[in-house]
């Protein structure tokens, strides 16, 4: 359960008086920051929306009264509220003169860590990306306490101007017991990164902001050196990292290879294709959708190899809602573009319906599935696909029958390409797969769960018996639950799930 707390008053104190009590009156949950720019009037963005605290434009006076409240600026212009979190973000003019101030929020979300606590507790490297205010700072400053407190480690903060561990000499209670390097300037950050390890024996290091070529450089020592990294870096996506020259060797780089001959015709056509170029300085990687909402990929390997050959990469999405600390919620594979009559969907190896559109648009479709929150997704690849949809108008084309007649998936139609239509479409088709009797569920939990003790015992994967859709969903979820892979195989009468020790390793 997260739980969330900061010194708002504290912030609150740096305003000018006329603002103070417009600015306490808004709910302290939604404020983000409060922004104050010479000639406009100041302003309070909120979760949703923004709040203007009042119509009178500032003056260079009331920015310069703020100024002479916070503490000196460092070398990358930020400052702080000594025992808080909060940051103070200065605009200067062409003179060095503050005509612009942000006044940041900071906040210990104590629980934000559950969703990924067993990724975090089995030691793996983790890189945090995610859009700049969606929680990354938030959320590694939570790992940090987690670390050093419940699992007992060594940690040493990398704190550039007092990110994570607050401002003033004395770190914020909310690190825990972890232990805080300060860096007063942000370019000297990849020194004091290898300084902490070469000084202070850490199990873990935490770093915020990682951006240059130099720091992505020191995090790949640290992480030859056998130390648990867990960091942030400039970039929305691991796809989007990745066409970052400067920090693609976080998660292994590209290279462009030119393939022979017979090489080439196996991989249809291309004599230069782009692969990794080594081994990742991460082991795993989470994007950060929204506030208690990540996208876990549990093999950063895997996944940027994937990318790389223009296929989706393995990730399982979490949310604070459905976790504990120390067990993995269920799982899901995300995909990537496009192109009522049979029976009920599979399901994909991590638990929703993927579904290939044809002639229908994959923007609609992902639309539907995300208002309505259906367990699936869209997949280009047509031998991924546990679903077509299709235009009724196309039904008859001859590729469209061959993938249903070869692959056995169920194929549904709508007349018409509105969302509407395909909400319907969907919601009729995804409920068929819901429906198992007592008698079912008794058999199917003694089996899995027989398979899950024998993978365990053994480390090699175990077959479930051929069944229905509705049944392999139900299988499917029993394995996640204890912390395993499943995948389907087979088809028509013979379909049925393999439980595997774990993700499969990147090769």
């Amino acid at each position: 359960m997260e739980e969330q707390t900061d010194d708002l008053a504290a912030l609150l104190d740096l305003l000018p008086p006329d603002l103070r009590a417009a600015a306490a009156a808004l709910d302290p949950e939604q404020v983000v920051e409060f922004v104050l720019d010479r000639g406009r009037p100041a302003t309070a963005r909120l979760d949703h929306g923004r709040a203007e605290l009042a119509s009178v434009p500032l003056e260079q006076a009331d920015l310069d009264a703020v100024a002479s409240r916070v503490g000196a600026f460092s070398a990358d212009n930020r400052a702080g509220v000594e025992g808080t979190l909060h940051r103070i973000a200065a605009i200067r003019n062409r003179q060095g003169r503050i005509i612009g101030l942000t006044l940041r929020v900071g906040r210990a979300a104590h629980g934000i860590v559950d969703p990924i606590h067993d990724v975090v507790a089995a030691g793996e490297s983790l890189l945090l990306l995610g859009r700049p205010g969606v929680g990354k700072t938030t959320l590694l400053r939570e790992t940090a306490r987690v670390l050093a407190d419940e699992c007992d480690r060594r940690v040493v903060i990398i704190d550039t101007a007092g990110e994570i561990a607050g401002d003033g000499d004395i770190p914020h209670p909310a690190i825990g017991s972890a232990r805080r390097m300060p860096v007063a300037d942000p370019r000297q950050q990849d020194r004091v990164m290898i300084e902490a390890v070469e000084n202070h024996m850490p199990e873990v290091i935490i770093v915020d902001e990682i951006g240059t070529e130099a720091e992505a450089r020191a995090a790949r020592t640290i992480a030859e050196r056998g130390v648990q990294l867990v960091a942030t870096a400039h970039g929305h996506s691991l796809e989007n990292l990745l066409r970052n020259p400067v920090l693609d060797d976080l998660v292994g780089g590209v290279q462009t290879v030119i393939l022979g001959d017979d090489e080439a015709r196996a991989r249809g056509g291309q004599k230069t294709v782009q692969e990794r170029r080594g081994p990742p300085a991460f082991t795993a990687v989470v994007e950060i959708v929204q506030r208690g909402e990540l996208r876990l990929h549990p093999s950063t390997a895997r996944s940027v190899d994937r990318l790389l050959a223009g296929r989706a990469p393995r990730c399982e999405m979490r949310t604070a809602a459905e976790s504990g600390a120390g067990a993995p919620p269920p799982a899901e594979e995300t995909g990537l573009p496009e192109g009522a009559e049979s029976s009920a969907p599979e399901v994909g190896p991590r638990g929703r319906t993927r579904i290939l559109s044809y002639g229908v648009s994959r923007d609609s479709v992902d639309r539907v599935i995300r208002t309505e929150g259906l367990p699936a997704e869209t997949v280009p690849d047509p031998g991924r696909t546990d679903l077509v949809l299709a235009l009724r108008s196309r039904a008859a084309d001859p590729r469209l029958q061959r993938l249903v007649d070869t692959s056995a998936v169920p194929l549904v139609t709508v007349k018409k390409n509105s969302t509407a239509q395909i909400r319907r479409a969907l919601a009729d088709a995804l409920n068929q797969v819901h429906g198992v009797d007592d008698e079912t569920v008794s058999a199917v939990v003694r089996e899995v769960e027989e398979a899950v003790n024998r993978v365990r015992q053994e480390g090699e994967v175990v077959p479930l018996s051929p069944a229905q859709g509705a049944v392999r969903r139900l299988q499917h979820r029993i394995v996640v639950r204890h912390g395993l892979v499943a995948e389907s195989q087979g088809s028509g009468n013979q379909r049925h799930l393999v439980v595997l020790p774990s993700t499969p390793d990147a090769g």
